[in-house]
């Protein structure tokens, strides 16, 4: 696998009975970042984790927390979850009004800053924004509930974004997001993504854990 592609489980697809086994799994089985979906019910459709939970995984890990909020008013929260370990937050496009003052909030916090666009936001939405960011996330479902299968059309919107970076001449990640496993992950590389988000092709994976990222890994050329 190219040292520069990043895969980052997202433990919604976690046992949650025994979260603290399946995070060291992870990193026994060379997780880059443990990727956390934090869901309101009101952006999406579904309630998932906080501040309590980031701060429960940052005690019993060193890996990189990479935290996608989709929520209403996320300039609200950002110091919450930068208090409470995050790394990477990445906020949404479409939550967002004052998008510029938020990833600035971001960094002023110690966090990189990400964006994310849901399936149906153009990749030339973007455009004003991708100076000022570290990370793009393009989702390959609607958000709001894990073991999604992606939506056809996608790649186009990457390598749309990997243009645009390129006449830009700024260097991000590209992060996908949403059912991506061993069939698609070279797909995700070739359109020009570098950090693969996976939550059941890892946590339900017939071999574990380690079975799941060692799948994906086995995947990239």
């Amino acid at each position: 696998m190219p040292a520069s592609i990043k895969i980052a489980p997202s433990i919604l697809s976690a046992d949650f009975t025994r979260l603290g086994d399946d995070i060291r799994a992870l990193e026994a089985a060379r997780a880059d970042w443990i990727h956390i979906d934090v869901m309101d019910g009101r952006f999406v459709p579904n309630i998932t984790m906080g501040p309590l939970i980031v701060a429960a995984v940052k005690r019993i890990t060193t890996l990189p927390l990479d935290v996608h909020l989709m929520i209403v008013q996320p300039d609200a929260h950002i110091v919450a979850f930068a208090d409470a370990g995050a790394d990477r937050i990445t906020v949404h496009l479409e939550a967002d009004t004052n998008l510029h003052r938020t990833i600035s909030a971001i960094r002023e916090a110690g966090c990189s800053a990400g964006v994310a666009v849901n399936p149906h936001t153009p990749a030339i939405a973007l455009e004003a924004i991708l100076p000022y960011v570290d990370m793009v996330t393009v989702m390959t479902v609607n958000p709001g509930f894990g073991g999604q299968a992606l939506i056809a059309g996608m790649w186009e919107k990457v390598r749309a974004l990997r243009r645009m970076t390129d006449v830009l001449g700024v260097h991000i990640d590209i992060q996908v997001d949403g059912g991506i496993n061993a069939d698609n992950a070279q797909m995700a590389v070739n359109a020009g993504a570098n950090v693969l988000v996976a939550g059941s092709s890892v946590f339900k994976h017939p071999d574990g854990i380690a079975g799941g990222v060692e799948a994906l890994r086995d995947a990239l050329i």
